[in-house]
């Protein structure tokens, strides 16, 4: 073969090469992944994610592609977002955002399957007809948010039971929180505690929440379970830490940025078993035919560092009953 004709053929290879990759890549089944959160904010739940998917023989960017939306805890940009997947053609979506970004998933589409992580009732929320039998073509993880409430004050009142008055963030945009508020102030009144309701949906208001927390003298503070004031867990945990406001929150995440306590469903288990959901679908499973999980896993978190800082005895029940104890 003479030089030239080699060059030529060598040239064409590398030119061919990319498009097949792009042809292949083409191909490959594409994943919706809609959430409340930011890039930066929940890197270990991606990872969970993945990690189902792979346990189910999917590994992304070999054989699926993931097209994320981030709605940054605006949750009135679910429905632009979900319309957006649903014109790319995605042949699944996946639901992050809780109950606001599986709703405004629905409402885009009836054909596309849709694997969802909510802390809502699924049934009361319109998600589906029932846990066992979804029906339709969305089914999902729901793991138990309003009432673990109760649960998490009862332990702020054991690591700080010299509070009478306990502050109580929400925020009012969260598709749940009239529940969760009724639920903490029940857990209240058997506990013989005053409650100072505090709501927040902004970066803003959550300044203006810790100022009025300070102003009324309250001696703790317990954070609600929603997926905006998951994104703020750093400010939260700042403002605590600046005020030494005993606090209880949510989700672990809270705790290992340096929070005193959660308590709550292991969010990145959940997000686990929707990876697996998502690549059963993606292998020909129905979603009417996969009933929703309930995520059991459940985690209390101490930061014994924090609690320290702050002149706090832990009881020594609740060292023992720890999943994790951070020193």
């Amino acid at each position: 073969m003479k030089r030239r004709e080699f060059i030529t053929l060598l040239c064409g290879a590398a030119v061919a090469w990319p498009l097949a990759v792009r042809a292949q890549q083409s191909t490959m089944p594409v994943i919706g992944f809609l959430t409340s959160s930011s890039p930066d904010a929940i890197p270990n739940l991606t990872s969970a994610f993945r990690r189902g998917l792979e346990e189910i023989g999917y590994v992304e960017g070999k054989d699926i592609a993931i097209e994320h939306r981030w709605a940054g805890s605006k949750y009135e940009q679910f429905k632009l977002l979900a319309s957006d997947l649903v014109n790319r053609r995605v042949n699944i979506i996946f639901a992050g955002g809780g109950g606001a970004a599986a709703t405004a998933a629905k409402a885009a589409t009836t054909t596309i399957p849709i694997v969802f992580v909510s802390a809502g009732d699924p049934v009361a929320l319109g998600l589906v007809a029932s846990r066992n039998h979804p029906g339709g073509s969305i089914t999902g993880i729901s793991f138990l948010s309003s009432e673990l409430e109760a649960k998490r004050l009862g332990l702020l009142h054991e690591l700080a039971p010299d509070a009478s008055l306990v502050a109580v963030l929400i925020n009012p945009n969260f598709l749940d929180a009239a529940k969760h508020l009724r639920d903490v102030q029940e857990a209240a009144r058997t506990l013989g505690l005053r409650l100072l309701v505090l709501n927040a949906s902004s970066e803003r208001e959550i300044d203006a929440a810790f100022a009025t927390l300070v102003q009324k003298r309250a001696g703790a503070l317990l954070v609600t379970a929603d997926a905006f004031l998951f994104s703020r867990r750093e400010q939260l945990v700042a403002l605590a830490a600046r005020n030494a406001i005993p606090t209880i929150y949510s989700y672990r995440e809270f705790a290992t940025a340096g929070g005193l306590a959660s308590y709550a469903t292991s969010l990145a288990d959940a997000y686990r078993q929707a990876g697996i959901y998502t690549g059963s679908i993606l292998k020909g499973e129905k979603p009417a035919d996969l009933p929703v999980m309930q995520a059991i896993k459940f985690e209390l978190v101490i930061n014994l560092k924090t609690a320290k800082a702050l002149g706090l005895t832990v009881p020594n029940t609740l060292l023992v009953a720890a999943d994790e104890v951070i020193e």
